[in-house]
């Protein structure tokens, strides 16, 4: 069987990269961040250009975290903007690509099937993918890397690990070269998938790298991790079987909605629940207006005192519903049972699980269905105001507390500034 050609083509400090090129500068030699500098000194930089990256500076930083001695310029979050470009660097795929060839991995990374456009281009990988990267560089001003590889799986891990660090960004691997260049290469959580947690479970086992867990006994690896074992093993030797047509036609048995945000700074225990109600809020008119329901809430919270601390927890509702009244009684149930109200909390977030369409909804024989029936109403008049006004127009009460968020959250996009008065 004829190998087939990948690539996984990702924007260099997308975010960055755009701002520069909104301001005519070269994101390779610039020093700009791009964080909203006006919630605080410990905002986090969504993005630093290579030229940052280059002095030392980690992409994710906060502001505080930046040398002193280094002059840079920040740049609010303009997420509007980043998504134009997206769709324009979108739009430069397609001039060469069919869209069922394309996977939009994030908003600044894609995936190509690129097996038939070398014959139709007559090009070599390298070659077919300089001239994408090319193109964008030039009508867009924003650099990339690529990665090229015989199936998806390498082709992701040629640009992590292979391409960034090459000259012209551009990475290669085949499953023999894979095995030559990265069996030994540490840590292992440089692997596409691999966590920190699956790299400590992997390290009670002395599997430090891919060469070791290729070679280690499968039965204790699938008592380890079940059936993500086996993705474990195909990846340690470079092989991967999913190919585009089964991501084009994946269909998800079970469908979640969620939603979470960094806080401006370290709330209180009372604070951060004030969050979560305005975030379920808004989350269950998110559902009504999808005419969604769900049966399965979790919430978690992560800590502002140590980094990677979280704590969660998740209820099973006695309805299927989209109404606050209801949700919002487990997740403060849930909030009040698992978070320590000793400590700060920096990021909160909620899951819905188990969606299912709003006809399908169901509640318990002690329900009062007249209050269900007039809480829905006010649901789709609040709604219908909203759409008409916009999401400001109407604000519960714990919106305006001096800590809440959901006001400015309305006017943003994925928690960040539109860039959009």
């Amino acid at each position: 069987m004829e190998d087939r050609v990948y690539f996984v083509i990702d924007m260099k400090s997308f975010f960055a990269s755009v701002e520069c090129a909104e301001r005519g500068l070269d994101p390779l030699t610039t020093n700009l961040v791009v964080a909203d500098e006006e919630r605080s000194k410990g905002t986090i930089c969504l993005a630093v250009t290579p030229a940052m990256k280059k002095l030392g500076v980690k992409n994710r930083c906060r502001l505080f975290e930046i040398p002193k001695g280094i002059e840079f310029i920040i740049a609010k979050p303009r997420m509007k903007k980043y998504i134009d470009y997206s769709a324009n660097i979108y739009a430069i795929y397609l001039k060469y690509i069919d869209k069922n060839d394309i996977h939009t991995y994030s908003i600044d990374e894609c995936i190509i099937d690129a097996t038939e456009y070398l014959r139709l281009y007559n090009l070599k990988a390298k070659e077919f993918a300089q001239k994408l990267m090319s193109e964008i560089l030039e009508t867009l001003h924003i650099p990339s890397s690529a990665g090229i590889g015989t199936n998806m799986y390498l082709a992701k891990i040629a640009l992590d690990i292979t391409g960034k660090k090459t000259p012209d960004s551009i990475g290669w691997l085949n499953e023999e070269k894979y095995r030559r260049t990265l069996w030994t290469h540490t840590p292992l959580r440089d692997f596409w998938q691999i966590s920190f947690g699956t790299e400590e479970r992997l390290a009670k086992y002395g599997i430090f790298d891919m060469e070791r867990l290729a070679h280690f006994d499968e039965n204790i690896l699938y008592r380890e991790f079940g059936v993500n074992a086996e993705l474990l093993i195909d990846h340690a030797w470079g092989r991967e079987s999913c190919l585009m047509s089964d991501i084009k036609s994946y269909k998800s048995k079970s469908k979640s909605i969620s939603s979470s945000q960094i806080l401006p700074c370290n709330y209180n225990f009372l604070e951060a629940k004030t969050i979560l109600k305005e975030m379920i809020q808004n989350g269950c008119y998110d559902l009504a207006n999808q005419n969604y329901a769900t049966s399965f809430i979790q919430v978690f919270v992560a800590y502002g005192d140590k980094r990677g601390d979280i704590s969660k927890g998740i209820q099973h509702l006695n309805a299927i519903t989209n109404l606050y009244s209801i949700i919002s009684k487990s997740a403060v149930k849930i909030y009040n049972e698992v978070v320590d109200q000793s400590r700060p909390v920096r990021k909160i977030g909620y899951n819905f699980m188990d969606i299912t369409l709003a006809v399908d909804e169901q509640y318990d024989f002690f329900t009062d269905l007249n209050k269900v029936k007039k809480e829905k109403n006010v649901v789709k008049t609040v709604l219908n105001v909203k759409e008409k006004y916009g999401k400001n127009s109407l604000l519960k009460g714990l919106d305006l507390d001096k800590k809440a968020t959901q006001k400015e959250r309305n006017s943003s996009i994925g928690g960040h500034k539109s860039g959009e008065k």
